[in-house]
């Protein structure tokens, strides 16, 4: 029966399927050699062998295609196993919340190499996700990261972290240890492996320790080698069952040869809790004796351990408690520049409401002094129409008068002179066609003409070129087809219908419109109106040389220095029984005389002219 329950034991134990991946990474291409992950790893490794473990693969600086070869062969192994548990050693990251693996060939230049160069944690959790009862993450890569140091940033945003970020697992079982907890550097040490994987390789081997309380092993072990500098932490959760990465050893069934052995079971049972609650119970079972005595021993660590982390937490509030007065004085400070500012724009806003104000003043008193203009205007032009139209009705009775006295002096001589002449004469005599007078109606249609923007001209009654012209832009914006040579009723009716502008405003070149008047156009330094009436920039027109120009350009000078002078003749001819030629430079023609009939007594005559030079 004896050897029948050992044999169960050790078959169950090894029933159990157990796999491990250790990847170490020290030669990195980009950054400095690190010294301790490459022996970290084989120390690990071979604490797993040692442990029994089906398979170990240990791996050491891997590039990036080797890393992700390795995680895929991997996850084909835990797809059967019960327990499996990847160890890194090497370099990490933090990214926005996410935590990457680092291979040796990674070059990271900016900031978002990291999601080609690097592996995630998450996919280090997929390749142990088959596993049926434990999965295990150890990273030793919490080291202080030269990449971060040395990368551009292509986003100001983009958070890059000190050490790796907090991660909660989302499968159950899962557990994940870091090097040093969240947004903490690790210590590499001054040995061949660093404190982290020598605590590892002391308490993860032990048989039936719980996992749980093997960390809290490793955790005390690295604080007490770095000074409390360097704190491990453990994310996720397990069961309420002890999960021990090696099985405890069977124990053999029988009667029990020594009594001190039920006393020695029961201390290693107090020793595995660890809790000053089992160690009272212990010594309440059994107050004397030896175990009795290392179970006190035992009391006075634990309390050791409770002054120890009730100093460590005090440290840590009166830490917090400095950093939270620190941030409240640079709230204070930053509340008072914000309150600074406010003020300076709310006496910007004041400033800017009174200029609105008196901008706002003065446009009303402007537009009062336009209305007033415009009624002082309109009550002259309406002082002048009457006087105009009194003015008519006057030349109309004067000119009415008069044609009534024609037509009675008309219908005398009619009847003095036959009946033929007085048709002529009737046919002869014009009848009145307006009561305003040609300048009057004129000015009118000037003024009216101004008043609509179509003359730019003065009204004087004057009907010129000008004053045609601006009919003529009249008819084609107003759509009308008065007659342009002549100032008309008709055409002085249709303007004052109008109310307002009717052609538009034209602006010579180098002006622009701006309301009802024309403004110069000015251009800033550099440009200059364009043809298009337009600032554009004043393009440099640097002079070009060549060789050919110079050569021909002397050329050209030679040939003119080597010709003859051209003939400069005086506009003369000369001319004998050879035939005529223009008379020669410097010389000229004059009167030559000579004796004709000599010695006859006829005196002398002229017989032409001759070439004389100096």
């Amino acid at each position: 029966m004896f050897i029948f329950t050992v044999w169960l034991a050790c078959g169950s134990a090894h029933a159990e399927k157990r796999v491990a991946l250790v990847i170490g990474n020290s030669a990195y291409k980009s950054v400095p050699r690190l010294a301790n992950p490459v022996s970290d790893a084989g120390l690990i490794g071979g604490v797993f062998r040692r442990a029994g473990f089906d398979t170990v693969d240990v791996k050491q600086d891997l590039s990036g295609a080797e890393m992700r070869k390795a995680l895929r062969e991997f996850g084909t192994r835990t797809r059967d196993a019960d327990v499996a548990v990847v160890y890194y050693a090497g370099h990490g990251m933090e990214v926005d919340g996410n935590n990457y693996l680092i291979p040796t060939d990674a070059a990271l230049e900016t900031d978002t190499d990291v999601y080609d160069e690097a592996f995630p944690l998450d996919r280090v959790l997929v390749a142990i996700e088959p596993a049926k009862q434990l999965r295990l993450v150890i990273l030793d890569a919490c080291r202080d990261n030269p990449f971060a140091k040395t990368m551009k940033r292509t986003v100001a945003s983009r958070a890059i972290g000190r050490g790796l970020a907090k991660i909660e697992p989302t499968s159950p079982n899962t557990m994940i240890a870091f090097a040093a907890k969240a947004g903490s550097t690790a210590s590499d040490g001054d040995s061949k492996n660093s404190p982290f994987a020598t605590a590892l390789a002391d308490h993860l081997p032990k048989p039936g320790l719980d996992l749980r309380k093997a960390f809290g092993f490793v955790r005390d072990d690295v604080l007490k080698a770095t000074g409390n500098k360097q704190e491990p932490f453990v994310y996720g959760s397990l069961g309420g069952d002890d999960v021990a990465l090696v099985p405890a050893k069977p124990v053999a069934a029988g009667p029990q040869a020594n009594p001190q052995d039920s006393v020695r079971r029961d201390y290693e049972l107090a020793l595995q809790a660890g809790l000053r609650e089992a160690w009272e119970a212990f010594l309440q079972a059994y107050p004397d004796g030896f175990y009795a005595n290392l179970a006190r021993v035992q009391l006075k660590k634990i309390a050791a351990e409770e002054e120890r982390a009730a100093a460590t937490e005090k440290a840590r509030l009166a830490e917090q408690e400095k950093t939270r007065l620190a941030s409240e004085r640079a709230q204070k400070a930053e509340l008072e520049r914000a309150a600074a500012a406010a003020k300076a724009a709310e006496d910007a806003r004041i400033a800017a409401e009174k200029a609105k104000q008196i901008e706002q003043a003065k446009a009303e008193a402007a537009e009062q002094q336009r209305k007033a203009a415009e009624a002082a205007a309109a009550k002259a032009l309406a002082e002048k129409q009457a006087a105009e139209k009194a003015k008519a009705e006057l030349a109309a009775r004067q000119v009415a008068e008069k044609a009534s006295a024609e037509q009675t002096a008309k219908q005398t001589a009619d009847r003095q002179m036959p009946e033929g002449e007085s048709q002529k004469v009737a046919a002869l005599s014009p009848a009145p066609t307006s009561n305003l007078s040609a300048a009057d109606l004129a000015k009118s249609v000037q003024s009216e003409l101004r008043r609509v923007g179509c003359l730019s001209a003065a009204a004087d009654g004057d009907w010129s070129a000008a004053s045609q012209r601006s009919l003529t832009l009249f008819n084609k914006y107003a759509g009308t087809k008065f007659d342009v040579k002549l100032a008309s009723i008709d055409a002085l009716d249709a303007l004052k219908a109008k109310p307002g502008r009717v052609c538009p405003l034209v602006c010579n070149f180098g002006f622009k419109a701006d309301g009802d008047q024309c403004v110069k156009i000015t251009c800033r330094a550099g440009y200059r109106v364009g043809d298009d009436n337009e600032c554009e920039k004043i393009q440099e027109k640097k002079p070009v040389a060549t060789r050919e120009d110079s050569r021909r350009r002397d050329n050209e000078r030679k040939q003119s220095d080597a010709a003859p002078p051209p003939p400069q003749a005086s506009g003369q001819m000369v001319c004998n029984n050879a035939g005529c030629r223009p008379v020669g430079r410097g010389c000229r023609l004059v009167q030559h005389t000579g004796a004709i009939g000599a010695g006859t007594g006829y005196g002398t005559s002229t017989v032409g002219t001759k070439e004389v030079c100096n």
